[in-house]
């Protein structure tokens, strides 16, 4: 379902602060009283409720982008309300990151399709795990798609330094074309900001991160799950990088695999591994490898596209992903995952925004 205008979007946003607040139906149309702002405004909606005054800026996208471009002018506007009126963002369906997006600027936010974070003296609503309404059929495209990513990938490789699209190109391995049609993607959802001469960097490259890691999909790889004997994932990981070795087979461990190393942590159970076709039955019959659809203690993954073998390096003896890619696949992955994905950010993924 295609997500409302502006104008569309109003007795929508009605109808749910009316649920939200406890209002009946029959008594919202005279309880809530909403009216378009001007356009200087800074938000696009003032609404007033029993007790309440609201600020409201409605986006029929949230991508973190122009969110991430609408929440301080619309933090501004609150501030210098007479009356205290709350801001609140409006979207169709609020994402991971747009929701970290309003937490940092301190803002309450609701979406279209029932979730709901706002705070407020004597008020406290959270609602989460309803649905996206508006989620179209079929793989929308996207600037971080397999082979697409690679811009974003070369742009986070130098994140401070303005690269110019014919470099991207030669960089990436992209025709000029297709890398002019997602740095224009790109632009538009304002992760980039651009020098006189066109060439382009990231606006702010933790915002750009963000919004790859939410767009990131590990289902899109060819994925075999399986086992083979082994008392430690250690003991896995070595043994496995060996024998690719040996078998002059490219390969690269990712995920929970590659973060250990990185981290110098304890190796986890669960060993995953890019390689640029699935190994032959006769290497998998001599790694005792027996599939598991479940899960297993080691995965070997075909990428959707060759960029994740990009900045790949060398840990305690064994070939990694970049933990810029480790960190993307720590999104799949079982057990200690999300704790590894953290460490791993803050220590080689954090970048402060550039100044103005």
């Amino acid at each position: 379902m295609k997500p409302p205008t502006e104008h569309q979007a109003a007795p929508e946003i009605i109808d749910l602060l009316a649920e939200l607040f406890g209002i009946s139906p029959q008594a919202s149309p005279q309880a809530i009283r909403l009216n378009s702002a001007a356009r200087s405004a800074g938000y696009d909606y003032s609404i007033a409720l029993p007790g309440h005054r609201l600020l409201a800026e409605y986006k029929n996208v949230a991508s973190a982008g122009p969110l991430a471009n609408a929440l301080p002018q619309l933090k501004q506007a609150a501030e210098a309300d007479p009356d205290g009126g709350l801001p609140l963002m409006v979207v169709p369906f609020m994402g991971e990151v747009g929701r970290k997006l309003c937490e940092e600027f301190g803002i309450a936010w609701m979406d279209l399709s029932g979730n709901a974070y706002i705070v407020a003296p004597g008020l406290r609503i959270r609602i989460e795990g309803r649905p996206n309404k508006f989620l179209e059929r079929g793989r929308p495209s996207n600037a971080f798609a397999p082979k697409s990513s690679r811009v974003a990938r070369q742009l986070l490789a130098e994140p401070r330094r303005f690269q110019a699209q014919v470099e991207l190109a030669r960089q990436t391995g992209l025709g000029d074309g297709y890398v002019s049609k997602i740095v224009r993607r790109l632009a538009q959802e304002h992760y980039l900001d651009a020098n006189a001469a066109g060439a382009v960097r990231p606006r702010d490259p933790n915002l750009l991160l963000g919004a790859w890691h939410a767009a990131y999909d590990f289902n899109r790889h060819r994925i075999l799950k399986g086992s083979v004997p082994a008392r430690t994932g250690d003991e896995v990981v070595h043994r496995i990088a060996g024998q690719l070795s040996q078998a002059q087979i490219t390969y690269a461990m990712t995920g929970i695999s590659a973060a250990a190393l990185y981290l110098k942590l304890a190796e986890d159970r669960l060993a995953t591994v890019y390689v640029p076709a699935l190994p032959s039955r006769a290497l998998l019959q001599k790694i005792e490898f027996v599939e598991e659809r479940q899960g297993g203690n080691l995965w070997f993954v075909v990428p959707g596209d060759a960029g994740v073998f990009d900045g790949s390096q060398e840990q305690a003896g064994v070939c990694c992903v970049s933990p810029l890619q480790a960190y993307l696949d720590l999104k799949c992955q079982p057990e200690r995952a999300k704790d590894a994905a953290v460490e791993l950010c803050r220590k080689f993924l954090k970048w402060r925004r550039h100044e103005k």
